[in-house]
């Protein structure tokens, strides 16, 4: 992979497409499996992952199926299951052999794929294998969609749980609880085995009584209205449809209206478990999408601007939020779900795309990453942030003394980075489950001048932040960011004991200055792994960033007078 030149116009266009073969290993056997990249497909694109009927050999259904087609229309990444001898086993093993295949099309070793988007689909007797699979690990799959007949195997895992399992030094972890799932079945009839199964779903998610209908589903289920939480994080959209009368195999038109209801939910990482919510299409919520040539490459972002900030005659904050690494601009629309913030509390949001860089060894070279490289050069990042930001003024009255900037991962460094070399331009920054590069040497200033105020943010699970047996620092934080942490407080004058209160999931631990102003703050999220959710842009706006800003000599404000 490391010899496929990078598409500079795009760089997270897949480097390769067609139909490939794949593998995993279940319990020392190798499974294949086949995956097909459409031409032009961007990475972090949705994933279908299939079951189809073992009726027919799995090469010969791909070529005289609509799947291919379907792919090119909707931009989607195909992952194609294969039964061996002869048909599919339904004691457990293929269903294991699916969520395999889950884990493994994320290992970014020649695509990159998010576990926000992936769906099952099950087709004739693979039906069993998909129910099987999410049953077991619905905390990891977006929808279920079946077409066919269910036995009394399809409840298998009804009570099953994978468990909880870390897949090292990556993105991914998987937390396998009961969740929400929206499901779509299709079957001759809701008797037996597939009432059973409906009756299942219907009480996983919390269906209500009332039925509705489509035209293409002849039962709709939608989830009771009592929530006895908020919404924010995680929302209460996952029905369950049914299609009587079916047999065979589904049309194009037919699979198309399921894709366009499974499609609309993503399962965002987050405290607890994973969380179900709708996913933000750019073009629905307002967002404009923008581009400009820098280094060599052409660099974009999303932006929102709210109704009520465009014709304001005296200045709107600014708030720059980055992607983690191999995300992308769009899909942290989602999972930060700032727009909803910027468009109540009246700041202008923009959201740029990190460069590229070589995650491994002959390995795809465009994996995005903040400050990353390519073909032995640095990509110029922070330039390009700067620029954007500098775009962004041109055309709109932005409150210079009001920028701020926060980010999750990679993002979170990419924050920390834009606090340390361009000081004189942010007013505070709250990096979330990041705060400095591991795998590079770590700096740590002797001053930051003028001042920018941090918010730490970051899950006591998240293995990149926190080292459960050597860590330090009062919340055991890995030994570089308890270092970069110990010298803020040093550079900043900090008291060395912090204040401490609980609020919801979230310990917080503040740093004040001399003058009380809280310099620091750090917040361990309880029963969270490498992630971030939309409460935490919530938290890091309203209780931090607005209540910093900086005059043009450099002046540190907190809620309007010197914080220094």
């Amino acid at each position: 992979m490391s010899t496929f030149e990078i598409d500079r116009s795009d760089a997270k266009r897949c480097l390769v497409s067609g139909l490939f073969e794949e593998s995993v290993e279940i319990d020392g056997t190798p499974r294949r499996f086949y995956t097909y990249i459409r031409e032009g497909l961007l990475y972090n694109s949705p994933c279908l992952v299939i079951a189809p009927d073992d009726a027919k050999a799995v090469e010969e259904y791909i070529d005289s199926s609509f799947w291919l087609e379907f792919a090119e229309k909707n931009n989607v990444f195909l992952h194609f299951l294969v039964p061996e001898n002869g048909g599919w086993k339904m004691d457990g093993q293929d269903a294991d052999y699916m969520n395999k295949v889950y884990v493994r099309i994320q290992a970014r070793q020649a695509y990159v794929t998010m576990q926000d988007n992936i769906y099952a689909m099950g087709i004739g007797r693979g039906s069993v294998i998909a129910q099987q699979a999410v049953m077991k690990m619905s905390s990891e799959w977006s929808g279920l969609a079946t077409f066919g007949e269910l036995n009394e195997k399809a409840l298998l895992n009804a009570e099953a749980v994978h468990g909880e399992e870390a897949t090292g030094k990556t993105e991914l972890s998987i937390s396998s609880d009961k969740v929400q799932v929206p499901v779509w079945m299709a079957w001759g009839s809701r008797t037996g085995e597939n009432l059973k199964t409906a009756e299942y779903w219907k009480k996983q998610n919390d269906s209500c009584g009332e039925i509705f209908s489509c035209r293409w589903a002849d039962e709709i289920w939608f989830p009771s209205t009592v929530s006895k939480k908020s919404q924010l994080n995680e929302e209460k959209i996952s029905q369950v449809r049914v299609t009587n009368g079916f047999s065979g195999e589904p049309s194009r038109e037919f699979v198309q209206a399921v894709w366009d209801y499974l499609g609309k939910a993503c399962r965002h990482r987050g405290f607890g478990h994973k969380m179900l919510r709708n996913r933000i299409d750019p073009a629905d919520y307002g967002f404009t999408y923008h581009t400009m040539e820098h280094d060599g490459f052409t660099r974009c972002w999303y932006e929102y601007v709210p109704e009520n900030s465009k014709e304001q005659a005296c200045g709107v904050p600014l708030v720059v939020c980055m992607h983690g690494r191999g995300g992308t601009a769009e899909s942290f629309l989602s999972l930060s779900d700032m727009s909803r913030v910027a468009e109540e509390r009246g700041f202008i949001l923009v959201f740029p795309e990190a460069g590229v860089y070589q995650q491994r060894p002959g390995g795809v070279r465009n994996i995005l990453l903040w400050n990353g490289s390519y073909k032995g050069k640095d990509v110029d990042d922070v330039g390009f942030v700067l620029r954007m930001i500098g775009d962004v003024k041109s055309r709109y009255e932005i409150d210079a003394s009001r920028i701020y900037a926060c980010g999750q991962s990679s993002g979170g460094m990419m924050t920390s980075a834009l606090a340390l070399r361009a000081p004189e331009i942010f007013a505070a920054v709250s990096p979330w489950s990041a705060i400095v590069d591991p795998e590079r040497e770590l700096c740590l200033p002797d001053k930051i001048d003028p001042a920018v105020p941090y918010m730490f943010l970051f899950g006591d699970k998240d293995w990149l932040c926190v080292d459960r047996e050597n860590g330090e620092m009062e919340y055991h934080v890995a030994h570089d960011i308890a270092a970069f942490l110990k010298n803020l407080i040093r550079v900043y004058g900090l008291e060395e004991e912090p204040h401490r209160y609980n609020c919801g999931e979230v310990s917080y631990y503040i740093y004040n200055n001399a003058k009380g102003v809280p310099m620091l703050t750090v917040g361990c999220v309880k029963g969270m792994t490498h992630a971030n959710y939309p409460g935490e842009s919530w938290i890091a706006y309203d209780t931090f960033l607005s209540r910093f800003s900086k005059e043009k000599d450099g002046t540190l404000l907190y809620m309007g007078k010197p914080a220094i």
